[in-house]
């Protein structure tokens, strides 16, 4: 008998009935429990008479439903955070709570997928760099680790009087305190029938569903016609047209129709001209649709420029200024008249929010994001943390990228521990420049930072090492039973 891990464990358990006064054990007065506490106080230095307090000790337990009431006791003390969305910035936190664990907090996860994407490896995984798994957290294998629990359901509003999370499926679940991070969805509803006819990008296992069902039908039918159709002129829109472009050619096969280095003798054609004259030599073909006069406009001109000469030796047809007023079936319709057909269609737009935060009573931004300050702390519920595309900080609006949210995993994480822990918080503040890695498709990359760009099959290699080292550091841990 193992007399001094007994005392331990034992006359720790009595001290917490103690100090919660439960008093009302028949059979053992409050002098003994006195007695047990003043005990337990000495450490291991315990007199002969250990065995007659821990008999007592033992009853203690025994009358508490053997021991029952002391889980019922921990349980009802512990503090419950409650994680909505598996995203980036979440699975960082995650992992650093498994790194530094708060023995009174439970964590609950909420998602829909238990497989979450990273974005920064999807155009890879379109171009057919990638496996699935490589570009997919598991988050079952990190909760298990984390020792969190997992709930795959989708969160459909929140009662904030009652701090409760509303799912779909689920009961309500109560928290303590809460952290979102949802992301965002491309904003579709507003040009009547794109919802019914249109693919979003987000949510990305819809999308990759649709995707798989190309590939397959591509792979079954080289010999017919496909018309991709893309909406949306932004770094996203153009980075998935390249890689689209790239994978569905190596299916069917296409002999190389550009020569990958720009030639300064090489004949000046407009986009439409040279978007013509390589898709008549393929069943392939890609239409990019977008309202500004230039690709990428959040882009150095450099960038944008050099974008676009790639989508025209590519033999991408690219529509400027052209804003879609109508989707039909397998027919786009622009507001100057242009009318184009395709097959599928994929909505790469501004991003939007989902209605729940708003309908919940969070503050939001006109666009319905959640507002936080720099702490990433709701400016209007204190109770309530949003991350990743989902949250807007007030004194510091960034873009709706994935380089943010990543970086908003450890500022997350250190001011939800500091919040448990009832410690001051730190504040995050966002860089203000940023690099963008975009993918051709080709073995090849392009940085754009600031007004610097540059495209270098070396910047491939980069973006594909950075890929894939944040992806080990967030999947691989010990395994768990």
């Amino acid at each position: 008998m193992n007399i001094s891990g007994l005392i331990a464990n034992v006359l720790h358990a009595v001290s917490l009935l103690l100090k919660h006064g439960i008093m009302n054990i028949s059979g053992l007065t409050t002098n003994v429990l006195h007695a047990v506490s003043l005990i337990l106080k000495q450490g291991n230095k315990i007199s002969g008479c250990q065995t007659n307090v821990l008999h007592a000790a033992y009853l203690v337990l025994k009358q508490f439903n053997r021991g029952e009431g002391i889980k019922q006791l921990l349980a009802k003390n512990m503090k419950e955070l409650v994680l909505i969305g598996g995203g980036h910035t979440h699975a960082i936190a995650l992992k650093d709570f498994a790194h530094n664990p708060l023995p009174d907090v439970r964590i609950v996860l909420i998602s829909d997928v238990e497989q979450t994407p990273y974005s920064g490896m999807l155009p890879g995984y379109v171009a057919g760099f990638y496996s699935y798994e490589e570009c997919h957290i598991d988050l079952n294998s990190l909760t298990q680790y984390v020792k969190a629990k997992m709930i795959c359901d989708r969160a459909i509003g929140l009662d904030l009087n009652n701090n409760l999370v509303l799912c779909e499926n689920q009961s309500p679940v109560r928290f303590d305190l809460l952290s979102i991070d949802i992301g965002s969805t491309p904003a579709t509803l507003s040009v009547p029938g794109a919802a019914e006819h249109a693919i979003p990008v987000k949510p990305v296992p819809h999308f990759l569903q649709q995707w798989n069902q190309i590939i397959e039908e591509v792979t079954n039918n080289p010999d017919s016609l496909i018309r991709i159709g893309i909406v949306g002129g932004g770094a996203g829109g153009v980075e998935l047209a390249l890689n689209v472009h790239s994978r569905l050619s190596k299916i069917l096969k296409f002999p190389q129709l550009w020569d990958r280095r720009p030639r300064l003798s090489q004949p000046k054609i407009n986009s439409e001209s040279q978007a013509k004259i390589n898709s008549e030599q393929s069943n392939l073909e890609i239409h990019l649709f977008h309202r500004d006069a230039e690709l990428m406009t959040n882009h150095n001109p450099w960038v944008r420029q050099h974008m676009q000469q790639l989508l025209t030796r590519r033999g991408i047809f690219v529509h400027l200024q052209e804003n879609v007023g109508e989707v039909k079936p397998q027919l786009v319709c622009c507001e100057s008249g242009l009318n184009v057909e395709f097959n599928y269609l994929f909505w790469v737009t501004q991003a939007s929010a989902p209605d729940w935060p708003k309908i919940s009573g969070l503050a939001v931004d006109a666009t319905g994001f959640i507002l936080v300050s720099d702490t990433l702390q709701s400016v209007s519920h204190p109770q309530v943390f949003a991350a990743g595309d989902i949250a807007t900080i007030v004194n510091h609006p960034c873009p709706k990228a994935g380089v943010f949210a990543v970086r908003q995993g450890k500022p997350l994480f250190n001011n939800l521990w500091r919040t448990l822990q009832g410690q001051p918080l730190k504040p995050y503040k966002p860089q203000k420049r940023y690099l963008s890695l975009i993918g051709t498709g080709e073995g090849s990359a392009v940085a754009s930072w600031g007004s610097f760009g540059w495209e270098s099959p070396l910047l491939w290699y980069c973006k594909d090492w950075i890929d894939r080292q944040f992806m080990i550091s967030i999947s691989r841990h010990p395994s768990t039973s």
